[in-house]
């Protein structure tokens, strides 16, 4: 399948982890499907014109109320499936492919509170690591931690 044939989502989040093993996660609301919410890595869609260090810092800041210095990145993942949407002119969904980078992060201002208005996160909250497994939540999560867990300790 040729690049143009098929719907291209780039997203940044950040594992931001606390001196208490706390990570601070956004509450994914579901949009307009409540079933879906969850707990999910701060983070999201890169703007056309943003660069994605640019998008993950903005997005940390509207789903938490933090700002954040991206420290390095940890890993990348990338899945399949299909468009929710069919574009104008089509007559149905499109393949898509989804594309997350994931940095780890440091909180350097700001305060916790979700600045987002009507959008997708609801609030945010730092988490035991630990209460993971007994709470809904995303992958990304999952992903962002084994990487995070598998990297040397950053001491920049």
């Amino acid at each position: 399948m040729q690049f143009f044939e098929y719907d291209t989502r780039l997203a940044g989040y950040a594992v931001i982890v606390n001196e208490d093993r706390e990570i601070l996660l956004s509450w994914f609301n579901g949009g307009h499907d409540s079933s879906h919410a969850l707990w999910t890595l701060p983070g999201g869609g890169v703007e056309f014109e943003e660069g994605i260090e640019e998008a993950t810092i903005r997005e940390v800041k509207e789903e938490t109320g933090f700002d954040a210095e991206l420290l390095r990145p940890l890993t990348t993942h990338t899945f399949n499936g299909t468009s929710r949407q069919p574009r104008r002119g089509e007559d149905g969904p499109r393949p898509f492919k989804g594309v997350r980078i994931v940095y780890e992060a440091r909180i350097v201002g700001g305060e916790l509170g979700t600045l987002e208005v009507d959008g997708t996160t609801d609030r945010a909250e730092w988490l035991p690591i630990s209460s993971l497994p007994q709470i809904r939540h995303a992958q990304i999560i999952d992903i962002g931690l084994e990487a995070w867990t598998a990297a040397p300790a950053w001491d920049g």
